[in-house]
């Protein structure tokens, strides 16, 4: 593999976040640890479609909205948007960088078509944050910000998988409403979290990789 080229390099608030590219592909480092690159997206579009195959058929077909945690390189965005079954997609990204990189940046070539949707729009806050404080309810929450529950970016963002947090998301959600949350491996402990909030219908989607554990999005449905 050709050595990475790194594009951009910025201190936030939330720590250091790097854009690189390496041959045709992007990269997203977050503090020193690998989050994403743009090699293949099966994961980041099954996190969409498992939130919305999960909805009863009348809300799927009437409408639904969804909430995204993570703008990453906007895979899981621009596939949402290319459904239209989608009414409402809001974006949750806490990086001012990584927003910068999709509006006018080298990431847009991925994303530009989805931020020109009407339908779609981008919230510049703390996804832990937003879904403590936030009025707003979703029929759907797809949230991939961390490599998974136990494996978190910054400490912070441990909360959003504790029971506190779980009720947070649920409270986000309509009766009926999907959480799906990605992973870069299995959480049989993060299963049983989404079970003890009271989520039902818990289960586990596999994407195989080329080597090692298989990426997975866990899924819950919050009780109507």
């Amino acid at each position: 593999m050709p050595n990475p080229v790194t594009l951009d390099r910025r201190e936030g608030p939330y720590g250091e976040v790097v854009l690189r590219r390496r041959a045709e592909h992007f990269e997203i480092i977050a503090n020193g640890t690998f989050l994403m690159d743009t090699s293949d997206g099966r994961s980041e579009r099954l996190l969409i479609d498992v939130a919305m195959g999960a909805l009863p058929a009348e809300r799927a077909d009437g409408g639904p909205s969804v909430l995204i945690g993570g703008l990453g390189v906007g895979f899981s965005l621009a596939h949402a948007a290319a459904d239209p079954r989608w009414s409402r997609i809001a974006v949750v990204e806490r990086e001012e960088a990584i927003i910068d990189w999709h509006r006018g940046g080298p990431l847009a070539a991925i994303s530009g078509r989805a931020l020109a949707d009407p339908r779609c729009v981008i919230l510049h806050t703390d996804l832990v944050e937003y879904v403590r404080t936030s009025p707003d309810t979703y029929d759907a929450l797809c949230l991939d910000i961390d490599n998974g529950p136990d494996w978190t970016v910054t400490e912070d963002n441990q909360g959003l998988y504790t029971a506190e947090g779980l009720a947070a998301c649920a409270a986000r959600l309509n009766p009926g409403g999907i959480l799906a949350v990605w992973s870069a491996r299995p959480s049989p402990d993060f299963e049983e979290s989404l079970r003890n909030v009271g989520f039902s219908g818990v289960r586990t989607e596999e994407i195989p990789v080329a080597r090692g554990v298989p990426d997975v999005v866990h899924l819950g449905v919050r009780p109507a």
